[in-house]
């Protein structure tokens, strides 16, 4: 393992208390779980049916053991995913300067935090790597492809790290939105992970949605930079049951395996758009014809 300081462990729950136990358990069974200090950021209930959960959430948090050190943060007015996110990653980052961000439905593999940790010190002046993945959708990838990691053009939610000058880069109000929708060739550099992401963003400026990710996202874009994927998964998300922000049904797609396979961090990084993990990626986040035209006919948008 690369010689490091550990990057600090951020997760943030709400009100699903069995998700918790679940995350909390699996993340203690890393390598480097005794030796990092996790902070839990816990959000203060919407209304008075999470009171209970809320207060079963916070309960647990107070009994963990297992880190080096656990510091937690009791939200007393609720702040919603997307706030708390910006918010809280912003917090801890300006001390530490890098970050690894979790939530409350996600387990991982035992040596994800080894994972996440190495690529941070091996990459931290490489400008143009944003963020790094833990989590590999469910594509192919060619077996004459040796690679163990690939830069693609589109963030991941899903159990992820990044430094503070990369994080501190976002403009969380997107205040060149009205140029960028004008502009179809700027869309079509946008979507290069995927034709969804532009109608999520207009959807994120007029309020319907309320996404961290996609601002997150879209400052990957901006500064012409990349997230660093893995190649042998290292997260699963157990939250698209129907229980949680994003998943309000239960969704399949993303199911995938976690793999425990080491792996070799190369000095060198190229973003290859030809490349078929790369091409893979874009088919696999791609929306269907009949999404196109809803999102269309709802929002003006191709």
């Amino acid at each position: 393992m690369i010689k490091m300081e550990l990057a600090p462990i951020i997760l943030f729950a709400y009100n699903r208390p069995i998700h918790l136990q679940k995350t909390i358990e699996n993340l203690k069974n890393n390598t480097l779980a005794i030796n990092s200090k996790v902070y839990f950021f816990s959000d203060a209930p919407k209304n008075e049916s999470d009171n209970s959960l809320v207060k079963e959430v916070r309960n647990l948090l107070h009994q963990v053991k297992g880190f080096r050190e656990v510091e937690i943060i009791e939200q007393s007015n609720n702040k919603g995913l997307a706030t708390s996110v910006i918010d809280g990653v912003t917090q801890i980052i300006n001390t530490y300067e890098k970050v690894i961000v979790l939530e409350d439905d996600l387990v991982v593999s035992s040596n994800f935090l080894k994972y996440q940790n190495d690529c941070l010190i091996k990459y931290k002046e490489k400008s143009d790597v944003f963020s790094i993945a833990g989590y590999m959708p469910p594509i192919q990838i060619p077996n004459y492809i040796e690679d163990d990691v690939f830069l693609i053009p589109r963030c991941s939610s899903w159990g992820w790290a990044t430094w503070k000058d990369r994080w501190l880069k976002s403009d969380w109000e997107v205040k060149d939105f009205q140029d960028f929708i004008k502009d179809k060739e700027k869309q079509k550099m946008f979507e290069r992970g995927g034709n969804d992401v532009t109608a999520m963003l207009v959807k994120q400026q007029l309020g319907v949605i309320h996404s961290w990710a996609i601002r997150w996202n879209y400052a990957h874009f901006k500064h012409n930079a990349y997230c660093l994927y893995p190649r042998f998964n290292k997260v699963a998300n157990i939250g698209t049951d129907g229980s949680g922000t994003n998943f309000p049904k239960e969704v399949k797609k993303y199911i995938t395996s976690i793999t425990e396979r080491d792996y070799h961090l190369p000095d060198n990084l190229f973003y290859d758009a030809s490349n078929e993990v790369v091409k893979n990626f874009k088919k696999f986040y791609n929306v269907s014809l009949y999404r196109k035209c809803i999102n269309f006919l709802k929002y003006q948008i191709w």
